[in-house]
């Protein structure tokens, strides 16, 4: 049943929220929604691991589609493949909170990371898309008149990214973002939500610390009765260094994604703490001075951290 109808239209040169206008929950559907470059794939492979029990590297676009991915089939399309798939369903969403319908049968799981790892992250990815990626998005981007701009370029540097990132709307309303939503807007809209029986918050920093207790806590999530037989291999094949390998099998549209390096970039280093490196201590300042604008102290101190053996999100006071 429907609880709460999206709160907001978001549309950007990848993102379109009236793609979901038409989605129709079947009991048992799971949304990973995140920030792009927040563990989202990941998490798919985890996911797909724990639903199909065996460590096949298949497509995640196939099998786990992306619905609010404008840049792709149309909407149309898309809920028809949905609705052909006979395992159990798990959606891709880069929507923030208010930007999703919610329904009391879909189990939503939420990916978070430090924002400054975050850009690091996006720098890689969005600056190295391929002649044909860059075309689609101004396309998208010239005929929507909510955009009517061709897609913004992401500099070489990704300090000077990090800076459009922390300060240039990607979206008309936005305080920040660049070539997206605001990533601080989009996190404190999926806290809000965090006390809802179906949803679970989960970290970058605790998947890298311990991938098997987070794997058994998503599975418990889900209502996955784990097979010990079977789960120290759905362990190893979701770990990163695996997925990479298996880069080819699990992106395959990678390689037209890119002008170069196919999945090797999409799947990069998988690491945090490279902002140390590159940024300044005024970037630096900048930053925190947002996230003291931007967010509750809570969250900012789950944001940078993860549980760590902490209680969960949802017990947290503000």
């Amino acid at each position: 049943m429907l609880v709460r109808p999206a709160l907001r239209e978001y549309r950007t040169w990848s993102l379109d929220s009236r793609r979901w206008q038409n989605y129709r929950p079947h009991p048992g559907d799971i949304v990973i929604a995140t920030y792009p470059k927040c563990g989202t794939t990941w998490m798919q492979q985890i996911v797909s691991s724990l639903v199909f029990q065996d460590t096949t590297p298949r497509p995640i676009s196939k099998v786990s589609p992306w619905l609010d991915a404008r840049f792709r089939d149309t909407a149309e399309e898309m809920l028809k493949s949905i609705e052909a798939q006979t395992h159990r369903r798990f959606l891709k969403s880069h929507m923030p909170a208010d930007g999703l319908p919610l329904h009391d049968e879909v189990r939503y799981i939420v990916v978070a990371r430090d924002g400054r790892d975050v850009a690091m992250s996006a720098h890689n990815h969005f600056g190295g898309f391929s002649d044909a990626m860059l075309a689609t998005f101004d396309r998208i981007g010239i005929e929507d008149p909510t955009i009517a701009r061709p897609y913004p370029p992401v500099p070489a540097s990704p300090a000077e990214y990090f800076r459009l990132w922390l300060s240039i709307p990607g979206m008309a309303g936005e305080p920040d973002g660049y070539t997206h939503v605001s990533f601080f807007g989009t996190v404190a809209s999926y806290w809000a939500e965090r006390r809802r029986e179906n949803f679970l918050l989960v970290h970058y920093n605790d998947l890298s610390r311990d991938l098997d207790g987070e794997m058994r806590r998503i599975a418990a999530f889900l209502g996955i009765i784990v097979n010990e037989e079977v789960w120290p291999s759905l362990v190893h094949a979701a770990g990163f260094a695996q997925m990479r390998e298996a880069g080819e099998q699990l992106m395959p549209q990678s390689k037209t994604m890119f002008a170069e390096g196919g999945a090797e970039r999409f799947f990069n280093k998988g690491i945090n703490g490279r902002w140390r490196d590159v940024l300044t201590a005024d970037d630096l300042a900048r930053y925190d001075a947002k996230v003291r604008k931007s967010l509750s102290p809570d969250l900012a101190v789950w944001l940078e951290n993860g549980r760590h053996g902490r209680c969960d999100p949802r017990d947290n006071a503000d």
